[in-house]
């Protein structure tokens, strides 16, 4: 599938969730992103992966779209005057946790490459007390980011979008300062996935259709040379009833040699 024609789809998907005045789980379905109710097609099952409760806090309660399906920030071990950064940052939720744990002696930078979540994520930084954050546009596959200047990397439900996600892991190594690490919550699949089902544009902006293989994602990992590979939660979703594949939500970390 052309991997332009994707990034467009995805990136409209996303501006429209922008627009939005509310994101709220009554409402979400084929249009909510990675939220819980895309990944199952029967409604008695839908899981709600993501409930931020007392980590939200005193964050802004715009920047919460439902979208995730894991908490990275809780398995991330951030630490006073670290440098984080957020991919796929979208209206700001982990960034201004993250914000909160490294606090003001350190930075966090949130990239998305959807200029409405942009938007509304730089209106909820003027909102909000936290005065170390920042937020750039750019694609995951070239992120607009020094080489070895971040010390964690975040990610939730975001790189089963991208269609080149070795580029993706690669750049991940790259931003990196030695030593430094990665915690990121995304979907994945395992079994033969139908064809049509992974030709579907609406099924990638739903994240189904772009998640790879569980053990392809991890084999990607450890190419773009990551060690300590480490999964701290893993949910699975029912898809179709007696299907013998299925889409899974795994929260995982790794650090860089």
């Amino acid at each position: 599938m052309d991997a332009q024609k994707i990034k467009l789809e995805v990136q409209s998907h996303y501006a429209a969730i922008a627009r939005q005045e509310q994101a709220r789980p009554e409402k979400r379905g084929n249009g909510c992103g990675c939220g819980s109710g895309c990944c199952s097609t029967e409604s008695s099952n839908v899981v709600e992966l993501v409930d931020y409760g007392i980590l939200q806090g005193d964050m802004v309660k715009e920047a919460d779209l439902g979208l995730g399906c894991g908490l990275p920030t809780q398995h991330a071990g951030l630490q006073p005057g670290e440098t984080v950064l957020d991919l796929g940052s979208g209206a700001g939720i982990d960034v201004f946790i993250a914000a909160k744990a490294v606090g003001p002696s350190g930075r966090v930078i949130g990239v998305d490459m959807t200029p409405e979540m942009l938007e509304r994520a730089r209106l909820n930084a003027a909102r909000s007390s936290f005065r170390n954050v920042e937020f750039r546009q750019g694609e995951i596959e070239a992120l607009p980011v020094e080489d070895s200047s971040v010390d964690v990397v975040l990610s939730n439900c975001v790189i089963n979008l991208v269609p080149d996600k070795r580029r993706a892991f690669a750049e991940i190594h790259r931003v990196l300062k030695p030593g430094g690490r990665f915690s990121i919550s995304d979907m994945v699949t395992y079994g033969d996935v139908p064809a049509e089902m992974r030709q579907d544009m609406e099924l990638w902006a739903g994240c189904i259709a772009g998640a790879v293989d569980r053990q392809e994602y991890l084999d990607l990992i450890a190419a773009a040379g990551f060690g300590e590979i480490t999964i701290h939660s893993s949910t699975e979703y029912e898809t179709q009833k007696g299907a013998a594949y299925g889409i899974l939500s795994l929260t995982l970390g790794a650090r860089k040699a």
